[in-house]
């Protein structure tokens, strides 16, 4: 070798390395670990075995290995909002719905179509826009998947806005976040308002985000990287101190994590202005541990200048076939209709069928056109359909494709009724309507809620 210069003969180049080494070694830091490897010996990591570390780093790499345990934030609150706690009533490992007798089957879709009776099936339509989109919408840069994920944006704030959910004074809670496109938007749409806050909550890392595109004074986005069943709104240093009404809003939150979503808000935050935490005003008689729906008008009209809680909810609902019947907020609704663990679990297997014969068209591989996050919607809740419809195949001889999705839309629609009647119960205005083309979406519902009476308290500017 060169004097100088690394002792390491690179067979491929037949030469030796012509990197310079540090003081006092022969070999560059490249090549340099290929002989000290034979003395060094590497160990999985205790906190990770999917990766190693050499032996004798094993104290230093163990503190700040990203796989050790992080202190838990103020408001994680372990299973806040998990739901249900009788272990007895969670029901055991049902069988493939693929496996059932042709008798089976047809005494489920009896009871899912006696159950339906009386539901409204046709919902209505609200398909809407903002301004805050129409540039976005216009630009000819944006490509075919990027203009569809804009349309549910821009329906999604044209909805907030006709439930005057879009003002000064609020705080947005996006569950479900990812790269914060919706609030990102929401923010647009609010840049000549003062006084708002945004929390992206989000239990995964994310790459791509567009947190920093905000840029105005007059906005404060925070970041919670925590699993909704374990977030406690109350304790949010920003909103335990500043007393904000709260709006949670959502685009495509997967399955039970709605149903967390809802009972996060619902339950387990309402700021008063005295600082003292409890239920909403409609839900007043968890003191005697009942729920029963708030008749109490006069009540809610007298606590409305003390008492501001979720101003509004606004969440795109997706994956009905990852929804769970420990976190499911409609369970007395499902009980009421003579059903129970073992009928939920088969009719959210069963919701998937909803997108039967339609596969074709959305499965395609996506553009690489436009800045969208195409891979965190599109892609993924597609994908998830096509491997819950694989066994839906055995079923052809049964149901046609037209009878499969039409009972998918059924069970799609008596999970969302659960929905409805648990924001009622708890003193909430809650519709479900269409925000959008089926040929933008698939899973184009929308479920919104306001306090009832709907006159939302005049947030502080």
């Amino acid at each position: 070798p060169v004097p100088g210069r690394c002792a390491y003969f690179v067979a491929r180049k037949k030469r030796f390395c012509k990197m310079i080494p540090a003081p006092g070694r022969r070999f560059c830091g490249e090549h340099g670990q290929q002989e000290e490897e034979s003395d060094r010996k590497r160990i999985p990591c205790p906190l990770d075995p999917k990766h190693t570390v050499y032996e004798d780093q094993l104290q230093k790499h163990l503190k700040k290995c990203n796989s050790r345990e992080k202190p838990k934030p103020v408001y994680f609150v372990q299973d806040i909002n998990a739901g249900l706690k009788d272990v007895a009533e969670i029901p055991e490992k049902q069988v493939p719905i693929s496996s059932l007798s042709k008798e089976e089957l047809e005494n489920l879709i009896i009871k899912l179509k006696n159950a339906s009776n009386g539901l409204e099936l046709h919902l209505e339509e609200q398909i809407l826009s903002h301004q805050a989109l129409q540039e976005a919408l216009n630009d000819p840069k944006n490509g075919e998947s990027a203009f569809k994920h804009l349309k549910q944006q821009a329906s999604i704030l044209g909805n907030m806005e006709k439930l005057h959910l879009l003002g000064p004074g609020r705080c947005f809670v996006e569950f479900g976040a990812g790269r914060g496109k919706l609030s990102h938007w929401v923010d647009v749409a609010l840049q000549n308002v003062d006084n708002v806050q945004f929390l992206l909550v989000e239990r995964a890392t994310t790459r791509f985000k567009v947190d920093g595109k905000h840029k105005r004074r007059n906005s404060v986005f925070e970041r919670l990287q925590v699993d909704i069943q374990h977030l406690c709104l109350n304790k949010v240093p920003i909103l335990e101190k500043k007393k904000l009404p709260v709006v949670g809003i959502g685009k495509h939150l997967c399955g039970a994590a709605t149903d967390l979503a809802l009972r996060c808000l619902v339950e387990s935050y309402t700021t008063c202005s005295d600082g003292q935490s409890e239920e909403p005003a409609p839900k007043r008689s968890r003191n005697d541990k009942t729920e029963v729906a708030s008749n109490n008008s006069a009540d809610n009209e007298s606590n409305k200048d003390d008492c501001k809680p979720v101003a509004g909810i606004v969440i795109a609902l997706c994956c009905h076939h990852k929804c769970d019947w420990t976190h499911y907020v409609g369970r007395e609704f499902f009980k009421s209709v003579g059903l129970g663990p073992v009928e939920f679990h088969y009719f959210q297997r069963m919701s998937s069928w909803a997108t039967c014969g339609m596969r074709e068209t959305t499965t395609k591989a996506p553009t690489n056109e436009g800045s969208e996050d195409q891979t965190n919607d599109t892609e993924e809740h597609e994908r998830t359909f096509s491997k819950t419809e694989r066994g839906s195949d055995t079923l052809q001889g049964i149901l046609t494709v037209e009878e499969r999705k039409e009972i998918g839309c059924l069970c799609k629609l008596l999970i969302d009724r659960g929905r409805i009647e648990y924001l009622q119960q708890r003193g909430y205005k809650a519709a479900l309507q269409y925000y959008t083309e089926s040929a933008v979406s698939l899973e184009n519902v929308l479920l919104t809620a306001v306090p009832s009476p709907s006159l939302i308290p005049e947030p502080t500017t």
